[in-house]
């Protein structure tokens, strides 16, 4: 007859040793940073204002295996936040063929400065005389991101000069709204998160649109909860519907534009949606 006080012994001896492995590994793992697979991160200088800008650029899986194929680019302004971010939510559709691959491109803050000041100096399209901050500075970022980012991407990456997209929320969507109002040709498609129309007592909606010569899609989105009943300090779901009818009014044959109304969705949580929908809007197949 077995000893049933030795098997017993015997298994919970296994199990401590399993167990203690499974810690052992998770404390290995824990030391080591997560790194985002086929990324980089550089630094380039935006020549008139000699401030430094970090890229964090992804390439496709396809990317090495096929050197004769080009790739559409998307751009993220507010690297910090929306490229990680856009890294996960492409993953499975990008490596599924459920989305066409494209190289990410994410634009951080200059350096030596704090996000906010940044990104509200640099995606303002004119100086408010009531922010302690600067103000104002997105045509200079424009050519910024014209002169300098795309040179390098178009120097080092299989590219397609003519297939870019830029994606930008809050004030980010605001400066992206400039851009299609100002250099539309600039990027053949737009994503547009919740877009701080407001600023500046509502500029934007005065700014003048320059028609653009060749097809472009434009994909505004905010979340149904982005005003002040629900606690938002400004109405942006009016705001963006604002916006939308003033594209629609320029009546530019070269538009697509297409509105999405996030159901349930705050200031805070609606841009991760914005912006897998509207890639795969963009993109899906």
């Amino acid at each position: 007859m077995p000893d049933l006080s030795t098997q017993e012994t015997r298994t919970n001896v296994k199990r401590f040793l399993f167990i203690s492995f499974l810690l052992i590994s998770f404390t290995v793992s824990a030391e080591h940073a997560y790194q985002i697979p086929r990324s980089s991160v550089l630094e380039v200088t935006d020549h008139n204002t000699k401030l430094k800008y970090s890229l964090s650029i992804k390439l496709p899986r396809s990317y090495s295996n096929k050197p004769n194929r080009n790739y559409p680019v998307i751009y993220l302004l507010d690297a910090p936040y929306a490229f990680q971010l856009a890294s996960g939510a492409t993953r499975f559709p990008m490596n599924s063929a459920k989305m066409d691959e494209a190289i990410l491109v994410g634009i951080g803050y200059s350096h030596g400065s704090k996000g906010a000041s940044s990104r509200i100096r640099d995606y303002t399209p004119s100086k408010a005389k009531d922010w302690r901050l600067e103000t104002g500075k997105a045509a200079q970022h424009i050519t910024f991101i014209a002169d300098v980012v795309f040179e390098h991407i178009k120097a080092n990456y299989r590219v397609k000069p003519n297939h870019r997209t830029l994606v930008g929320n809050s004030l980010g969507g605001l400066f992206a709204t400039h851009v299609l109002f100002t250099q539309p040709d600039l990027f053949s498609s737009y994503i547009i998160g919740s877009p701080s129309v407001w600023f500046d007592d509502e500029a934007i909606l005065s700014q003048l649109i320059t028609a653009p010569k060749q097809p472009t899609k434009v994909y505004i989105s905010v979340g149904s909860k982005e005003t002040q009943e629900f606690g938002e300090g400004q109405n942006m779901v009016a705001g963006a519907n604002k916006l939308a009818a003033k594209i629609r009014q320029r009546d530019s044959k070269h538009i697509q534009l297409k509105i999405n109304l996030i159901d349930g969705a705050k200031h805070s949580t609606a841009f991760p949606t914005t912006l897998i929908q509207g890639l795969d809007w963009l993109y899906g197949k």
